[in-house]
């Protein structure tokens, strides 16, 4: 997919592009039954290309999905002065840093996708300089970018806002430090990793994130040569080294996509195998779904869910990992629907997720919603209708709920689902969904 100027009169930029004149039509009622390979995780694989900014030369990144986000991310990149290869063939991305790289992130490509701002670790380590816009990306609430700037700073960057941007600098090395999250935030725990493998001295993160795609990512570092202790715990030890180098890594499974058609063969009565996934990192929600009634299979290779009745309602509360994972949410509100019983779904992480619930009731759905809490009463059936995607994960939720709706529901917003689900509806296609993708003129 190539991105266009939205400057020039007459184009109009990839994400406006789907969403504005794409729709997917989904005719509910079908089992869905075969088999499934999960790629490369989006929430890994951007801030992967940005550790390449940490040394020059050509890295490899393997097992990347085709996603509109490796695009956006690709031509960052790009405008910083490295030259990318997205060979989507064998799914590898190339990317040949220069020595120098420029510094600036432009606000017509970090408006699009938040995980813009990783891109700000490993300049202002690299080149002393990193001027990045404020990003945009996915609204589902409030994820500032204090604990970002805190770590940084307590490394001696000095880091200001000005005109949109946040501008982060170094008159040398960076030093460095302890920090205390006050949440394990992913992008903080990443930014300041990626600022600290090249610092002076020691730096330590306590309270870090464990997600597997930090895990990802300092394994990732390691293989270039950074010295990282706890991966995995709450508390990362890096000891700052002067010199990175370019290295070949393959991206951790994508946990999210392969929860979401777990999901899907629990609302549709279906059997699915999720090949190239790793069932360890969906503990929780592998667990809620036994709860429902599915049966879990897992494999040296992934994990199969069968179902064969209706699910029975579950109570979920996100938090971080290892907890249940918040960009699961908006699927387990959909099972929930259309469960039998009521269920309690609580929210801690992004407090407007529960935007996606306004949709859902277009197809009939019986949710509430309190502060973070929804209390959801399944219904035996829900009816198509035309729905609105808001973000990623809300967009796939509206989708599952449509497999399962009679009639037919007209999903709109498809450039948010195109963010971070690669081949998402010949997969469905495949295994056996009645779902197509349509201009707009033609819905």
């Amino acid at each position: 997919m190539t991105l266009r100027d939205p400057g020039v009169p007459g184009t109009m930029d990839a994400a406006t592009y789907d969403a504005a004149v794409e729709v997917l039509r989904v005719t509910g009622g079908r089992r869905l039954a075969g088999e499934v390979c999960v790629a490369g995780a989006k929430n890994s694989v951007l801030k992967l290309m940005a550790a390449t900014l940490l040394a020059p030369g050509t890295s490899t990144i393997r097992n990347v999905p085709d996603i509109l986000d490796v695009e956006i991310m690709s031509e960052l990149l790009r405008r910083l002065g490295c030259v990318v290869e997205h060979h989507r063939d064998v799914a590898t991305v190339t990317i040949d840093v220069p020595h120098r790289p420029e510094h600036r992130a432009d606000y017509d490509l970090v408006r699009r996708m938040r995980a813009s701002i990783c891109v700000m670790g490993p300049l202002v380590a690299r080149v002393g300089a990193a001027d990045v816009a404020v990003p945009g990306g996915d609204n589902i609430g409030s994820r500032g970018l204090d604990i970002h700037v805190a770590g940084l700073r307590r490394m001696g960057a000095e880091v200001t806002s000005e005109h949109g941007y946040l501008l982060a600098s170094s008159a040398g090395r960076l030093r460095g430090a302890q920090t205390w999250l006050d949440f394990p935030s992913v992008g903080a725990t990443e930014t300041i990793l990626m600022a600290a493998v090249l610092a002076e001295g020691e730096s330590v993160i306590d309270n870090a994130a464990r997600e597997p795609e930090i895990v990802d990512i300092c394994q990732m570092l390691e293989a270039m040569g950074a010295h990282i202790e706890g991966i995995g715990t709450s508390t990362l030890r890096i000891e700052g080294v002067e010199a990175l180098r370019p290295v070949e890594h393959a991206t951790v499974p994508d946990r999210i996509v392969a929860g979401t058609w777990a999901v899907a063969a629990a609302m549709t009565h279906g059997d699915i195998t999720i090949r190239g996934a790793q069932a360890g990192h969906l503990s929780m929600a592998l667990e809620k779904l036994s709860t429902a009634g599915a049966d879990v299979h897992e494999s040296a290779d992934g994990f199969r869910v069968i179902m064969d009745r209706r699910p029975a309602a579950v109570d979920i509360v996100t938090l971080p990992y290892p907890g249940f994972p918040t960009d699961l949410q908006p699927q387990f509100i959909a099972l929930n629907s259309i469960a039998e019983g009521a269920s309690l779904v609580t929210e801690n992480l992004f407090e407007a997720r529960f935007r996606f619930v306004q949709e859902l009731a277009r197809l009939g759905a019986d949710v509430r919603t309190d502060g973070h809490h929804a209390l959801v009463r399944g219904r035996s059936a829900l009816s198509g209708a035309p729905v609105e995607a808001t973000d990623i994960r809300a967009g796939a939720g509206l989708v599952l709920a449509g497999l399962v709706a009679e009639g037919q529901t007209t999903v709109y917003g498809v450039g948010h689902i195109d963010r971070g689900y690669a081949d998402f509806v010949p997969d469905l296609q495949r295994l056996g969904a009645d779902v197509q993708r349509l201009d707009i003129s033609d819905a």
